[in-house]
């Protein structure tokens, strides 16, 4: 650093658990078009410009919510790799219906994607947004795999499964009955698709 230069402030913890509680209410009440990033400040108690400078837009803010909400989910290999994986799929559909319920009635039969379809497409209307989408998702997915691969290591998957094709069909399915089919997501669901897919990967 130069002589004379001034360090930025540093980040404050509990500003930032604030903020990441005020907007996930904020976010699951109002729903993806009613939330507001100022709005956040003021539940927060922290200037506007504390915010803009972290999250320069609300896509942006949201984006960290749903990691929140996406850190909130335990990834751990128990030695049942079928009991594992349906306990986290689940955890993930239940996580699921409250991003596609946020801002919604309780009870709406909507079988809109909700926040869920809005964060895709802010990704991909926004470069830095999609690379944040990706990083997210990268950095959860590689607990999963790694759970697979302690699964290959234990004899409970087959030598040639790749982790990677095995959770691709599993997480592919959940995203495709949530955006595309608006099919229902439930526990009898889960078992099934684990029993399809692990039928084949199983030793």
């Amino acid at each position: 650093m130069e002589p004379g230069a001034r360090r930025g402030r540093p980040r404050s913890e509990a500003a930032d658990a604030r903020i990441g509680e005020a907007a996930l209410a904020l976010l699951l009440d109002r729903g993806y078009d009613r939330f507001s990033v100022d709005e956040v400040a003021v539940r927060a108690g922290v200037a506007k410009t504390t915010l803009y400078r972290r999250w320069p837009t609300k896509d942006h803010l949201v984006v960290a919510v749903v990691a929140r909400l996406q850190d909130e989910v335990p990834v751990v290999y128990r030695g049942d790799v079928r009991a594992d994986l349906t306990r986290y799929l689940n955890a993930i559909v239940d996580g699921l219906h409250r991003m596609r319920l946020a801002g919604r009635p309780e009870g709406s039969g909507d079988r809109s994607a909700g926040l869920v379809a809005e964060v895709a497409a802010a990704a991909a209307r926004h470069a830095d947004i999609g690379a944040a989408v990706h990083e997210l998702f990268t950095r959860r997915n590689a607990l999963v795999l790694r759970l697979l691969e302690e699964a290959k290591e234990k004899g409970e998957l087959r030598p040639d499964v790749r982790p990677d094709v095995v959770f691709d069909q599993l997480a592919g399915a959940l995203y495709y009955r949530l955006l595309i089919t608006g099919q229902p997501l439930d526990p009898p669901y889960v078992d099934l698709l684990v029993e399809s897919v692990l039928g084949g990967a199983s030793v």
